[in-house]
């Protein structure tokens, strides 16, 4: 048989659509994600002294903070929850959001290096990039979930809604969609206008005090509270914190709002990711 007669193992071709998720072509690529996710999460604390224990003590410390700050200087109240238990839960919530946010907005110009040299379909990075992180949230709920039973045996003893707790992989779905929707959104546009990188580098800090992580819902007046519902991650905060510790809004109609809005910003973001993916080269 001629090398001619061969039969082909792999055809490469243009997308042709943007909306094109290529989930077949992801899966047959899935052991590029597992040693893309174990480079991302080994890299992490690499070299550090404490390694993987900062995993651990990064939420610890920010935690202490809030409580000193906003629970005992201005004295926020956190719907009679442990102000322990109500920041750290809020602050490994939106860890998950903003990591995944913030590492795959830089997906094309971090690894601009990576794709001009070899093929393979550019999402793997950044859903790479997603897993990563959810190895991460495990490690630190798991934390909250142990010191949440120190206070077992307080009067301030959290209630966590069993039927609510059911729902969290859903929410965790919703917040891996939605942060790597407007990551990958941000990533095509910093190809042209590097600007951005500088905008997400303070602006996300900024966007946590427009969402429940340093107070609750409740404490929000009403004629400003829109504000504050207008965010997609608001609901999904409210309800993590209503299934752990039994306080929180938890509405129904807000949660579609936030599974709509991941929804539409998961299309537009692969959209503009396709698009740009085959020219950015030329730009990076």
């Amino acid at each position: 048989m001629t090398p001619i007669d061969d039969p082909w193992t792999a055809v490469l071709q243009p997308q042709s659509s943007r909306f094109d998720f290529r989930l077949g072509e992801l899966w047959r690529y899935r052991d590029l994600v597992g040693l893309l996710v174990r480079r991302d999460f080994v890299a992490s604390y690499k070299q550090t002294i404490l390694g993987p224990i900062w995993f651990l003590i990064q939420p610890l410390v920010t935690t202490l903070t809030f409580v000193v700050i906003f629970g005992k200087i201005a004295a926020i109240p956190t719907d009679g929850q442990p102000p322990v238990l109500f920041y750290m839960l809020g602050t490994v919530v939106w860890n998950y959001f903003a990591s995944c946010f913030v590492q795959t907005s830089n997906t094309f110009v971090a690894n601009a290096n990576l794709f001009g040299k070899v093929y393979f379909p550019r999402l793997v990075v950044p859903c790479a990039t997603v897993l990563s992180n959810l190895l991460t949230l495990a490690i630190q709920f798991t934390q909250f979930v142990i010191i949440a039973l120190l206070f077992s045996s307080a009067d301030t003893r959290p209630s966590p809604n069993f039927a609510w707790l059911a729902a969290l992989p859903l929410l965790i779905l919703l917040m891996a969609g939605l942060g790597l929707g407007l990551g990958l959104t941000i990533s095509s546009l910093t190809t042209r206008y590097r600007d951005l990188q500088y905008v997400v580098a303070f602006g996300t800090p900024l966007l946590m005090y427009t969402t429940p992580v340093i107070f609750p819902l409740s404490t929000v007046p009403e004629r400003f509270r829109w504000i504050v519902v207008a965010n997609p991650m608001t609901p999904i905060v409210e309800t993590f914190r209503y299934a752990c510790l039994g306080s929180g809004n938890v509405s129904i109609g807000h949660l579609g709002y936030a599974a709509t809005a991941t929804l539409l910003f998961l299309a537009v973001g692969i959209a503009f990711f396709n698009r740009t993916e085959r020219n950015f080269m030329d730009t990076v």
